[in-house]
Formats: structure tokens, C-alpha cells, sequence
């Protein structure tokens, strides 16, 4: 658990860079467009869209194992529920009852 919110952080840390990068390159970009020069236009461009695809690639890097990971923990939590159907109803009239009793003293 501890690992995945490590490599969770570290990825949330290079998106947060590569955003950084793109607010910056689109300034550059908006800079650029007010000279209105053809060849400095382009050259900010291409490096922006450049900027843009990494980011696209980054997030897409970071997403899969997030998601893979909790489609199994998902399954697992759903396995474990059909086996455990009359346990997991205990636990739940018991959380339940007690809440209630809490509740009733006040």
C-alpha cells in the first residue's frame, strides 16, 4: 500500500512539472503570436506541442497502473464478499447496533 502511494506522489509530482512546463511553454506561445514572427511562431509551437504530448503520454503512464490496481482490489473485495456474505452482514448489523445504541444515549 505504501509503495503504490509512493509511485502515486512521485507521478503526481512529475505531472505538477509537466503542467508547470506547458503553463510556461503557453506563455511563450502567447508571447511569441504578439510578434508575430513566422519563424519563432513555429519554433514555440512545435516545442508546446511538444510539451503537450509528454504530458498526454505521462498521464496516460500514470493512470493505467492506478487503475489496474484498484480493478483488483475491486475483484478481490468482491471475491471475498460472496464467500464471506453472512460475516460481512454481522459486522454490519453489529457497526449497526452500535451506532444506534451511541446514538439513543444522547
Amino acid at each position: 500500500m505504501d509503495r503504490a502511494v509512493n509511485e502515486f506522489e512521485r507521478a503526481r509530482s512529475r505531472m505538477a512539472g509537466d503542467f508547470r512546463a506547458i503553463i510556461t511553454d503557453g506563455e511563450d506561445l502567447l508571447k511569441a503570436v504578439s510578434t508575430v514572427s513566422g519563424e519563432s511562431f513555429a519554433a514555440a509551437r512545435a516545442k508546446f506541442e511538444s510539451k503537450i504530448e509528454h504530458a498526454k503520454a505521462a498521464l496516460a503512464d500514470v493512470s493505467h497502473p492506478v487503475f489496474d490496481k484498484t480493478r483488483a482490489s475491486a475483484a478481490r473485495a468482491n471475491v471475498y464478499a460472496h464467500e464471506n456474505t453472512w460475516a460481512i452482514a454481522g459486522v454490519a448489523i453489529a457497526a449497526g447496533a452500535l451506532i444506534g445504541f451511541l446514538a439513543a444515549k444522547r
